[in-house]
């Protein structure tokens, strides 16, 4: 069969190079790829197309033969590509438009987990700097606070306001700065909940559900989780954290009860879907939902699925996912991500990328494109996180050992990553 995968960062690599895997397969096109997926040859290829242009993605799947189409980024979930290709009667991966609001909309996600008794954070609800700055500066308000942007923001979006200061900082910066523009129409303040983080994804056919590996992203920019928030600076899998008892919880108090919401509230939910946690004391409470794979977890995630990924997305559009195998390696997997120098903030591209030839050699290492492009035989930077560098290792320290050992082997100017991903596991 023929496999369109919409997207173009690291995540997007990792699923053509997991696609690409498939016996059943006969061609790989992303729309758009990167300079990664440009270079990988053999049955992949990119097209020169946005993913969030939905017309011409589905006029290139109905004149390609395309059989399967997999969504990874999250901008066209929001705009409605799912119902837009089950209309014209394409197999897509991906929830529809009214199911995506559980990512597209923080104040959606909210009031649905208060309405089925899902554990999340307390949470208020503000449309304007004014009465957004008055719940601030109420005595009885306690800090750390979390403020985050209802909508989209390609990860970002959201403050660790440590205290009054800093959290009306935040309000300035959503509703009067409007950095993240529309999205920060609706700001969401929530209590603080303490604990460790955890990712969680399944793959659902609305009813069915089969679990990959537990992940932990690396948020902030700097050793420590120090600095700013961004997309994701490295991560791990699986994640000790996330014991069997608790993912026994995760499971029949957050993913069930989440899958029969949608359900009984006329939005079958399909697809990936991510659940950020809290964990405290081994009690995991929501911190988000995300409506496709996490980036970078899935670039630990991926590597570890021992059963043919085409197979089991092709169930989830099925309805048959309890039908088909999914067994993990038994495995750990650590990914760090090189940034531009600068990302979060200002950063410059176009910087020519030098990969050692040793690179290739590396057993169980697999190097994903996130922000490159391939222009006049060149390898240049073309975004914030460059790459994502993932190993495979018998146990977790070999994982992480490998993957640094892998990073060494990538150069550019203004190269920067994070030094101790994984740490806090080990």
């Amino acid at each position: 069969m023929n496999v369109l995968i919409i997207g173009s960062g690291a995540r997007e690599h990792a699923m053509c190079w997991s696609a690409a895997l498939s016996e059943g397969v006969r061609r790989v096109f992303v729309a758009p790829g990167n300079g990664g997926t440009a270079l990988m040859g053999g049955k992949v290829s990119n097209v020169p197309l946005k993913a969030t242009s939905l017309d011409d993605l589905l006029r290139f799947a109905v004149d390609n033969d395309v059989e399967l189409t997999v969504v990874g980024s999250e901008s066209p979930l929001e705009l409605g590509i799912v119902d837009l290709f089950r209309r014209a009667g394409k197999k897509i991966v991906g929830p529809t438009q009214s199911a995506a609001r559980l990512e597209s909309s923080k104040l959606f996600s909210k009031e649905f987990m208060h309405r089925h008794g899902i554990p999340t954070a307390g949470y208020s609800v503000f449309r304007d700097a004014q009465s957004a700055s008055c719940h601030i500066g109420l005595a009885e308000t306690r800090y750390p606070q979390v403020i985050k942007a209802s909508g989209l923001c390609a990860g970002k979006g959201v403050y660790i306001a440590l205290d009054k200061e800093q959290a009306l900082s935040a309000i300035r910066e959503l509703f009067e700065e409007r950095i993240f523009g529309d999205a920060g129409n609706e700001v969401v303040i929530e209590e603080f909940l303490q604990g460790e983080e955890a990712s969680v994804f399944a793959l659902t056919d609305g009813t069915a559900y089969r679990l990959f590996l537990p992940a932990q992203d690396h948020k902030r920019i700097g050793d420590g989780d120090t600095g700013k928030n961004t997309g994701g600076m490295g991560a791990y899998a699986p994640a000790p954290l996330v014991t069997a008892e608790v993912m026994q919880k995760v499971e029949e108090r957050i993913i069930q009860p989440t899958l029969k919401g949608m359900r009984d509230e006329g939005a079958v939910y399909t697809g990936f879907l991510y659940v950020g946690l809290m964990i405290d004391n081994a009690e995991p409470f929501v911190v988000e939902y995300n409506a496709r794979m996490g980036d970078p977890e899935c670039q630990v995630v991926l590597p570890l699925l021992k059963s043919d990924f085409v197979q089991a997305l092709m169930a989830s559009v099925d309805g048959s996912l309890d039908e088909v195998p999914f067994e993990m390696h038994r495995k750990s997997a650590a990914t760090v991500v090189i940034a531009s120098g600068g990302y979060p903030d200002h950063y410059e591209t176009g910087k020519p990328v030098t990969l050692s030839d040793e690179l290739a050699a590396m057993e169980d290492c697999m190097l994903f494109h996130a922000g490159t492009a391939y222009e006049e035989r060149q390898l240049v930077t073309a975004g914030g996180r460059v790459f994502s560098v993932t190993a495979l290792g018998s146990t977790l320290r070999e994982s992480i050992d490998s993957a640094y050992r892998a990073v060494e082997k990538i150069s550019f100017e203004g190269a920067c990553y994070r030094t101790d991903i994984g740490a806090k596991a080990l």
